[in-house]
Parts: C-alpha cells; sequence; structure tokens
C-alpha cells in the first residue's frame, strides 16, 4: 500500500527485456535507505518487488502482466521515474490510499499554466472514469492528485509548483503516456452496483449500509 507522495524521481539506468517480461535497474537515493531484498517499492505508481539492490541502485522484475497495463514498457535508459517505498505503520496518509495495482494508461493531451499552477488534461479509456469523481483522488505515475474535471473519456488535474518540481511530471509533455490508478473505493462500489443491478437510489444506498 502506498499514499501516492513521491519521495523522489529516479533514472533508469538498464533494462533487459525477455520477451514480454523485463528486469529494470533504477538508480536512486532516498528510497534505498532501510532497503531490503522483498521490499516492495512503486514505479511510476506501479508496485515493484526489490530483487537486488546497491548503494545507488535497485533491481526489479517487470511481468509481462504489468508490462501490459502500464507505461513500463516504453521506458529507456535515461528516463526518469516516480519512486515511493510502501506505506510503513503509523506513517501519516498524506495522498490517499494507493495499491500500486494500474488499471491502464492515458495519455497527456494538453499541459496549460493557470496562475501558480498547471493543468493538465488526460485521455483515458471510458471504463477508467466511471470509477472518477470531481474533487475525488486518482494516482498518474504513483502521483496522488485530486480530480478537476471529470470527461466521458478524459479528465484534468491541478498541479502545484512544489509536485512539479519533485516528481516526474516536471518533464511531462502532450503526447506522453502515464499510469493511471483510479480510488479502489470508487472500484469496488462500481463493482457492487453493477454486479446487484441496482439504481443509484437512496433505498438501493441502504442495501449497503450507507
Amino acid at each position: 500500500m502506498f499514499t501516492g507522495l513521491v519521495e523522489e524521481v529516479g533514472t533508469i539506468r538498464m533494462l533487459d527485456r525477455k520477451g514480454m517480461a523485463m528486469r529494470l535497474s533504477v538508480e536512486a537515493e532516498s528510497v534505498l535507505k532501510g532497503v531490503a531484498i522483498g521490499d516492495s517499492i512503486a514505479v511510476n505508481g506501479v508496485c515493484l518487488t526489490v530483487t537486488d539492490f546497491a548503494s545507488d541502485r535497485f533491481a526489479v522484475d517487470v511481468m509481462p502482466e504489468t508490462m501490459k497495463h502500464s507505461n513500463l514498457g516504453q521506458l529507456s535508459p535515461g528516463a526518469t521515474v516516480n519512486l515511493e517505498r510502501a506505506l510503513a505503520v503509523g506513517d501519516r496518509l498524506g495522498g490517499h490510499f494507493v495499491q500500486g495495482h494500474v488499471d491502464g494508461v492515458g495519455k497527456i493531451r494538453s499541459r496549460k499554466p493557470v496562475e501558480n499552477a498547471v493543468l493538465f488534461h488526460i485521455q483515458v479509456p471510458r471504463d477508467l472514469t466511471r470509477t472518477m469523481v470531481e474533487k475525488g483522488s486518482v494516482t498518474v505515475n504513483g502521483i496522488s492528485l485530486t480530480l478537476v474535471t471529470v470527461e466521458k473519456e478524459a479528465f484534468t488535474v491541478s498541479i502545484i509548483p512544489h509536485t512539479l518540481e519533485h516528481t516526474q511530471l516536471r518533464d511531462a509533455k502532450p503526447g506522453d503516456v502515464v499510469n493511471i490508478e483510479t480510488d479502489m473505493l470508487g472500484k469496488v462500489v462500481a463493482k457492487l452496483m453493477g454486479e446487484n443491478n441496482h439504481k443509484m437510489t437512496a433505498e438501493s444506498l441502504s442495501d449497503f449500509g450507507f
């Protein structure tokens, strides 16, 4: 489990592709403090297991299913990635509960300065926006963000200067593919409503304890 608060921006140093699988070596600093084999580190929002590490980098294996649903397969040596260690019991939860299980990818359509922030417009498949609500949470490349607007196949998020400076989004541009994880509460509610084929009424909500 993660919070979506990026700890540092790492750099891809090596990719070893074998069919639809891949081994990554990521140069880092902060996330290596106290690291151990088997620890979880989110790379661009994807929960991966540390299989090896040195003083300035760590290695992870990426399985075909992860390659299929994320942007990791599009990385190349020198690319920057957002990094976050798994949430420890007792830590402050400054973002929202993030599983590190990417739901799919989106494409940045525009990047527009608005006063002291930058508004990103991101296109995604319709099945991802189904569980999004304005002012709700979404994870973009592992960053916990608040939804400004939600469309049928797109959404916008507003990024403050601090987030731009300390995450991979500082270099993001229109056309870039980003990992998207929607809020897990929204996914659970959508599944329950779909399985029971209920309409959103006061009576049906009471059936779920609301």
